[in-house]
């Protein structure tokens, strides 16, 4: 904290007290709200235990959301970046604090929502996902953050890296997914600014109308790429009531309850918002299900490894082999939805 609050008064400005709690919800880079001065601020730096990399690259992160910020005003504004490690352990950045609701795993008791509302906010999500594509990302600070020729084959390939990188034992759904979605690939599209990570507890609701979205947050991954793998990652998250209840169970959204729209329905309101292909719908959900399968094994990995005791990890083993168990079953079967 002495070393935090000095920097702070360099950095950004004198305080007479300061208070830092973390916000306790999060599965990768590590989040805390910063009272400092009367103000409330985010302060983000990577978790213990990982390598570097573009995932746990904050300062990236934060000179992307500078860039950004005046040509989409759905993030929050950045404050100040530090690079020296000393201060707190790892380099870190302060952002505003954008206030609003965010929507995790179930639905809050102060929120009363029915099937037409969460209908509206589905269509919230798809557009504000479609408009995060429109983005002129050809503009000093974003037009350098990825290489967008062979962006596909090339997160394939990435993908399974850190996989195999990660393993903890067999997971024979997840291994034929991988050799599937490697044989089917499709070529690499026309390159928009991408999220990689968008869902619906990445959003920031207006209390005031909670069909309305705010923000957009969690920008560690985006880069420059084919916007339908950006599709895929949602449709990953995007749990439908049909879905095997080891998949529902792993509470991970709201979209499986009464009035959201279908995955199948999210791909054809994406096209519609667009005008682009998705491609395959398939492929895309294979794709979007495998990455967060990944995901869920790293952080699996570190728990096993002892970098993280967070209880929450324990089981992430299950929730991998549930992801691989729906890819193979929408492969099978040939479509995204009604996959039980």
């Amino acid at each position: 904290m002495d070393a935090l609050r000095a920097w702070w008064e360099s950095a950004i400005g004198h305080v007479h007290a300061m208070e830092v709690e973390q916000f306790p919800r999060g599965f990768s880079n590590l989040t805390y709200l910063v009272r400092a001065g009367g103000d409330e601020y985010v302060l983000r730096r990577p978790p213990f235990g990982v390598k570097p990399g573009v995932a746990h690259d904050v300062l990236r992160e934060g000179r992307l959301l500078a860039a950004l910020r005046p040509s989409y005003a759905r993030v929050p504004a950045v404050v100040a970046l530090c690079d020296d490690a000393g201060v707190i352990g790892a380099p870190f950045f302060v952002m505003e604090r954008m206030r609003g609701l965010i929507v995790r795993g179930t639905l809050p008791e102060s929120l009363s929502f029915g099937a037409s509302q969460l209908r509206a906010l589905s269509a919230a999500a798809v557009d504000t996902l479609a408009g995060l594509h429109a983005v002129d990302w050809r503009v000093p600070g974003l037009q350098t953050l990825g290489r967008p020729e062979g962006y596909v084959a090339r997160q394939v390939a990435g993908w399974h890296k850190r996989w195999t990188a990660a393993r903890t034992g067999d997971v024979p759904d997840v291994e034929r997914t991988i050799a599937w979605l490697a044989a089917h690939a499709p070529p690499t599209g026309a390159a928009t600014l991408v999220h990689n990570d968008f869902k619906f507890d990445n959003l920031v609701l207006d209390p005031a109308d909670p069909t309305r979205v705010r923000a957009v947050l969690d920008w560690e991954m985006a880069t420059i790429g084919d916007p339908r793998l950006d599709v895929a990652t949602t449709l990953g998250y995007w749990v439908e009531a049909s879905d095997p209840p080891a998949v529902r169970q792993l509470g991970i959204g709201i979209t499986s309850l009464p009035g959201n729209w279908t995955r199948e329905q999210v791909v054809a309101a994406w096209e519609s918002a667009t005008g682009r292909s998705a491609g395959d719908p398939v492929w895309l959900l294979a794709f979007g299900l495998f990455k967060v399968a990944v995901i869920a094994q790293q952080i699996f990995a570190r728990y096993v490894a002892g970098h993280t005791r967070d209880p929450r990890f324990s089981a992430l083993d299950s929730a991998v082999a549930a992801l691989g168990a729906l890819a193979t079953r929408a492969i099978d079967v040939g479509r995204v939805s009604h996959l039980a």
